[in-house]
C-alpha cells in the first residue's frame, strides 16, 4: 500500500471541501469540478471551483486555479509538499500543471473515461522522462464526486431539448 492509501480519512475529510466546492460552481452554472490544495501540515492553501464560463477562459480550470492562488500565496511556483484534491480527473491540461508545480501528489474524486488524463493513458505522474514524478490516487467519494456532475449534465440536456 502506498502512503498516499494509507490516509483515506485525511482525503475523505479534504474531498469533501472539493464538493463544496463543486456546488459552487454548480449554482453558478459552470460544470462542477471543485479543487482543493493542501500543504504540508494540512493547512488549506487553497480552494477554487471551475471558473471557464465566468472567466471566459479555457483554463479556468479548478486545478489551475487553486494552484495559482497557492503559488501566489506562498510566493513559490514550487509546491513540492503539496497534494491537491479535485472532484474529477484532472484532464492533460491539468496534470501537466501539477506536475510543472512539483506537486507531492494528486488525489481526485471520479474518473472521466472521455476527458481524464489517467483514464486516457497520459501517465504524466509517473514518466520517468520527465524531471518530476508525483503519486496519484483516484476513486476517493468517487460517488458523490460523479453524482454532481451527473446532475448537473441532465438538467443541461432537459434545458437544452426543450429550447431546441
Amino acid at each position: 500500500m502506498s502512503k498516499l492509501a494509507e490516509k483515506i480519512p485525511d482525503h475523505l475529510w479534504h474531498m469533501q471541501t472539493a464538493l463544496k466546492e463543486a456546488q459552487k460552481a454548480y449554482k453558478n452554472d459552470e460544470v462542477p469540478i471543485g479543487a482543493v490544495l493542501v500543504g504540508p501540515n494540512g493547512d488549506v492553501l487553497s480552494a477554487q471551483y471551475n471558473q471557464k464560463e465566468h472567466h471566459h477562459n479555457p483554463t479556468g480550470h479548478a486545478e489551475i486555479l487553486c494552484i495559482q492562488e497557492a503559488a501566489a500565496k506562498l510566493g513559490n511556483w514550487r509546491l513540492s509538499d503539496c497534494t491537491l484534491y479535485v472532484t474529477l480527473e484532472p484532464c492533460p491540461m491539468c496534470l501537466s500543471a501539477i506536475q510543472q508545480a512539483r506537486l507531492k501528489s494528486l488525489v481526485f474524486g471520479a474518473y472521466d473515461g472521455k476527458g481524464g488524463s489517467i483514464s486516457l493513458g497520459y501517465n504524466l505522474h509517473n514518466d520517468q522522462r520527465l524531471n518530476h514524478q508525483f503519486e496519484v490516487l483516484g476513486g476517493i467519494a468517487h460517488f458523490e464526486c460523479s453524482q454532481i456532475l451527473s446532475q448537473f449534465f441532465r438538467e443541461k440536456r432537459k434545458f437544452y431539448q426543450k429550447t431546441t
